[in-house]
């Protein structure tokens, strides 16, 4: 089931509020439990008992890891918890792209298993291992009710699209969360807001670069027009669900972390990756990086660190070679802004920094979209004069026009502009106007969003498919 869709909007959410808000404390989480498990059966029926079997496994092992810590039957039982998890993840993720593999280098012809990915099971296998990791920590205690683990890992506002919220975040409202009308208000707010920026910016912008992307006449400035149209459809996509997720979080008493803060404003890749995506960055630190030693160790240990945190970083995305180029890309210019930041990016003018970070991420994602290593190479090469295109070509005008105002919009959207100027309006005397103008604006995003589910105008979250 979709967020954007009429079924979760009218049907599905309406009812799961109700019947939240009518039962007792006691009985909130079994409810949520419940829907969360609808929701996700609405979709993925057979997978379901995946979730609920990884979460089982999960749970048996976060008790006996904390029964045995600091013996060797505690390592014992966190290193059974980690690779049942990552077996399963590796099994339904990555297995045909491993036939692919060996097939292509030794020539034979094992045939693939051609499994459907369950949906949503890179972000709930993350929050499993972390929940045993930090348990074998001692950071949090072992849960004792499977129906509150499970209604954590279950939990339908992020369960397919992350964040990835960890269960040290959520454990203490597990027990006991408060519900009021400002949490209620900030929830709806929020979830308006990320509905908005996935339907009419994101969707708006996809079919932008699609169609720049497959134009019978294509041009240099066309691709890069794409590479530009993609980034920020990639961006709304991912942070208007994850603005969804917040918001919904906070309807029922959850605070989730931020998992975006303007990451198109940054001013190297460091900060870039410190902005977006703030919930898997943060993962790949405490859970990879750290461990591995950081940039504790000398100089060529701390690059295999990179490597590895930048590899598992590009594989966490899917199971193809244009992720795993796309995650090493990153880790190249980290490496270089390491060494280089304090004699050449720190001295340089602000624009600069904002150029630089801005060329190297659309160049990045036009190799995360790239259809295979080919068709990313073919984009590149379009992009970089090696293909013999015009710069500019009429085609590339006529969609310009026709799509300048929500490229514009999206361009805007993505910095902080906006909303420094809703602040200082609330924050001036005429303050009342957008208080008042506020639920008018969270209507009509309803109503046009509505308008385009009727029409069939929109399309599923790119972040479904990881």
């Amino acid at each position: 089931m979709l967020f954007s869709s009429i079924s979760f909007l009218y049907y599905f959410l309406p009812l799961v509020l109700i019947c939240y808000f009518i039962l007792p404390f006691r009985l909130k989480n079994a409810c949520l439990l419940l829907f969360s498990l609808g929701f996700y059966f609405y979709g993925e029926p057979v997978y379901a008992f995946l979730m609920l079997g990884s979460t089982l496994w999960s749970y048996a092992h976060g008790l006996l890891i904390e029964k045995y810590r600091g013996g060797k039957l505690g390592k014992v039982f966190l290193f059974s918890s980690v690779a049942g998890s990552l077996l399963a993840l590796g099994f339904f993720k990555y297995a045909d792209f491993f036939i692919n593999n060996v097939n292509s280098i030794f020539n034979s012809d094992i045939p693939l298993l051609k499994l459907a990915l369950p949906i949503g099971i890179s972000f709930y296998t993350f929050q499993t291992l972390s929940y045993t990791i930090d348990v074998y920590r001692g950071e949090t205690p072992a849960q004792r009710s499977y129906i509150k683990l499970a209604t954590y890992v279950t939990l339908f506002p992020q369960l397919i699209a992350g964040p990835i919220v960890r269960y040290t975040t959520v454990a203490e409202e597990l027990e006991g969360r408060q519900h009021n009308l400002e949490n209620f208000a900030t929830g709806i707010r929020r979830f308006a807001v990320g509905l908005g920026k996935k339907v009419l910016i994101a969707d708006t912008l996809g079919a932008f670069a699609s169609t720049l992307h497959t134009m019978p006449h294509p041009s240099v400035a066309g691709y890069w027009l794409y590479a530009v149209a993609a980034s920020l459809q990639l961006y709304f996509d991912f942070s208007g669900y994850s603005d969804m997720a917040i918001g919904l979080g906070r309807i029922f008493g959850f605070h989730f972390l931020e998992n975006f803060n303007y990451p198109f404003i940054s001013k190297s890749v460091a900060e870039f990756w410190r902005r977006w995506h703030i919930s898997l960055g943060s993962w790949f630190r405490d859970y990879v990086y750290i461990p591995l030693g950081g940039n504790r160790v000398n100089t060529l240990f701390w690059l295999r660190n990179i490597a590895i945190v930048w590899f598992l970083t590009g594989f966490w995305h899917g199971a193809d070679w244009t992720f795993i180029i796309w995650g090493l890309y990153f880790a190249v210019f980290l490496v270089l802004e390491k060494f280089w930041y304090n004699r050449v990016f720190i001295h340089l003018p602000k624009f600069c920094s904002h150029i630089y970070v801005t060329l190297v991420i659309l160049v990045s994602f036009v190799i995360f979209s790239g259809n295979g290593v080919s068709g990313m190479l073919d984009d590149l090469g379009n992009m970089f004069f090696l293909k013999g295109l015009p710069l500019w070509s009429g085609e590339t005008g006529y969609y310009l026009r026709s799509y300048g105002l929500p490229l514009i919009l999206g361009i805007l959207g993505a910095t902080p502009l906006v909303k420094i100027a809703v602040e200082k309006v609330r924050n001036s005397r005429s303050g009342w106007v957008a208080d008042a103008l506020e639920p008018v604006f969270l209507v009509a995003v309803l109503l046009i969003v509505t308008a385009y589910f009727v029409d069939g105008s929109f399309s599923p979250f790119l972040y479904f498919r990881f």
